[in-house]
C-alpha cells in the first residue's frame, strides 16, 4: 500500500492515477474540509479528465483520511514555496510531513518526496529528520526523490505520457519505486541519484523561465522603439534553430515563477542570468500596469473604475490562480493607492479579489477598457461583445481592429 501525503494539485492526481491502475492507495491531507469533500465523492479543483479519473480510483478502492498510515511506501507531495528574501527553498512543509511519517512508518519503509526542491534539500532537511528519529538511512528507511512533471490544464494526459525521473541512494530501491510509477506512466522513467533528480527538475523550469524572460524583454525593447514584437518573433522563428516564445503579462503558477529562485538563493554569485530573468518576469505585471495607464491617457479614460482585467487564473482554462500575473498586477497597483481595477474570470466562482464579477456580460457592460490577461477559450468565442471597447491584448489573440498590445 502507498500512503500519498498531500492531496493538492499534484498529490491528488498522482494518488488517483496509481489507484486506478491497480495500486492500493490511501491519500492523507491535514485539511479536514478537503478530505471530507473527497469522501463525499467530489473533486476539489477542476481539471480535464480528473472527475473520470477520480471515479475510477474510488471504484478501485482509494481511501482519503487526515491520518498518516503505517505502510511500506509514502509519497510526499506538499508545497515548497521560496523565501522571498533569501530566495532559498522553504522546505517546512516537506519537513513537517516527513516528521509525521517517521511517527508511524515501520522499518524498511521507502519515503518518496515528489515536491520540487533545490539540489541538496534532501541532504540538508530530510535526512536529519529521519536520523533524528533513530532510523538508519539505507537500512531502516530508504529515501527517494521523484519530482512531479505535470502542468495544470493537462495533468491527466501528462501523468500518463511524460517522462519521469527517480532519484535514489540505492539503484535497486530506485528500480522498485520505478515499478509503481510504471503502473501508469507510459513515458521513459530514468533512475539516477537524488541530487541529480533534484537539479534536473529545477533546471527544467528554469530553462522555461529564462526563455519567457527573453520574450518579455524583447516586448519591452520593441515597445520602446515602436516595433512589432510579434512580427519580429514570427520571422525569427522561421530560422530552423530559433524558437522564441511569446511575451505575456507575467509568469504565474507554482513552478516557473518559483523554482528558479531556488538556484538564485543557493548560488547567488553564479546564477546571474537566472536572477535577471526572474526579475524581468516578476516586473512584467508592473510593465503591463504602466501600459494600461498609457492607453487610458491616450483614450481619455480618466477613471480606472472603467478598466477591467479579463482573467485572474495564472493560465488559460484552469481554476489555479497561484502567483497569477493578475494578482501581481493588482498588488503593484495597490502600492500606488489606486482603486482596484475590476476583474472577471469564468473559472473562479468564489471571490478572489475586490471588484470581481461573475458574469461576462455584466463585467463588459461596466467597463470601457478590457485588458486580456488570460487567454481562456471563453473570450475567444465572444469577440463580438468586445467591439467598441478599448482593448489591451497581452497575448496577441484578439482579431479586432485597433487593439493595443504590450
Amino acid at each position: 500500500m502507498i500512503n500519498v501525503i498531500g492531496l493538492g494539485y499534484i498529490g491528488l492526481p498522482t494518488a488517483l492515477m496509481m489507484a486506478s491502475h491497480g495500486v492500493e492507495v490511501i491519500g492523507t491531507d491535514y485539511n479536514k474540509e478537503l478530505v471530507a469533500t473527497l469522501n463525499e465523492g467530489k473533486t476539489t479543483f477542476k481539471e480535464d479528465g480528473l472527475d473520470e479519473l477520480f471515479n475510477a480510483a474510488v471504484k478501485a478502492g482509494i481511501k482519503f483520511t487526515t491520518e498518516y498510515q503505517k505502510t511500506d511506501m509514502y509519497i510526499v507531495s506538499v508545497p515548497t514555496p521560496y523565501n522571498k528574501f533569501s530566495k532559498k527553498v522553504d522546505a517546512c512543509y516537506v519537513v513537517a510531513a516527513v516528521k509525521e511519517v517517521m511517527k508511524v512508518c515501520p522499518k524498511g519503509a521507502t519515503v518518496v518526496v515528489e515536491s520540487t526542491v533545490s539540489p541538496g534539500t534532501m541532504d540538508k532537511f530530510v535526512r536529519p529528520v529521519v536520523e533524528a528519529n533513530g532510523f538508519v538511512i539505507g537500512k531502516d528507511i530508504n529515501l527517494v526523490h521523484a519530482p512531479e512533471r505535470i502542468i495544470p490544464g493537462n495533468m491527466v494526459y501528462e501523468l500518463l505520457h511524460n517522462n519521469r525521473t527517480i532519484g535514489a541512494d540505492d539503484k535497486a530501491i530506485g528500480e522498485k519505486v520505478k515499478k509503481y510509477y510504471a503502473s501508469f506512466c507510459q513515458g521513459e522513467i530514468v533512475v539516477t541519484d537524488i541530487r541529480t533528480a533534484e537539479m534536473t527538475k529545477v533546471v527544467e523550469n528554469t530553462f522555461r523561465a529564462v526563455n519567457i524572460a527573453f520574450a518579455n524583454e524583447l516586448a519591452r525593447i520593441c515597445r520602446h522603439d515602436n516595433m512589432d514584437v510579434y512580427e519580429i518573433i514570427k520571422i525569427c522563428n522561421m530560422h530552423p534553430r530559433v524558437n522564441i516564445l511569446q511575451p505575456g503579462p507575467g509568469v504565474g503558477g507554482h513552478c516557473i515563477s518559483v523554482d528558479p529562485w531556488f538556484l538564485v538563493g543557493d548560488y547567488p554569485q553564479l546564477a546571474k542570468v537566472i536572477d535577471e530573468s526572474m526579475k524581468t518576469n516578476d516586473s512584467q505585471p508592473t510593465f503591463v500596469l504602466n501600459r494600461i495607464y498609457e492607453i487610458m491617457t491616450e483614450n481619455n479614460i480618466t477613471d480606472n473604475r472603467k478598466v477591467g482585467l479579463y482573467g485572474i487564473t495564472y493560465k488559460e482554462n484552469v481554476d489555479d490562480f497561484r502567483e497569477s500575473p493578475t494578482l501581481q498586477l493588482l498588488e503593484a497597483q495597490e502600492r500606488h493607492l489606486a482603486r482596484p481595477l475590476k476583474c472577471y474570470d469564468p473559472f473562479l466562482k468564489q471571490d478572489i479579489v475586490k471588484n470581481q464579477f461573475h458574469d461576462l456580460d455584466e463585467f463588459l457592460n461596466d467597463v470601457d477598457m478590457v485588458v486580456i490577461m488570460v487567454k481562456h477559450d471563453e473570450i475567444k468565442q465572444n469577440w463580438d461583445k468586445l467591439k467598441g471597447k478599448v482593448i489591451l491584448d497581452c497575448h496577441n489573440i484578439c482579431p479586432l481592429e485597433g487593439v493595443y498590445h504590450i
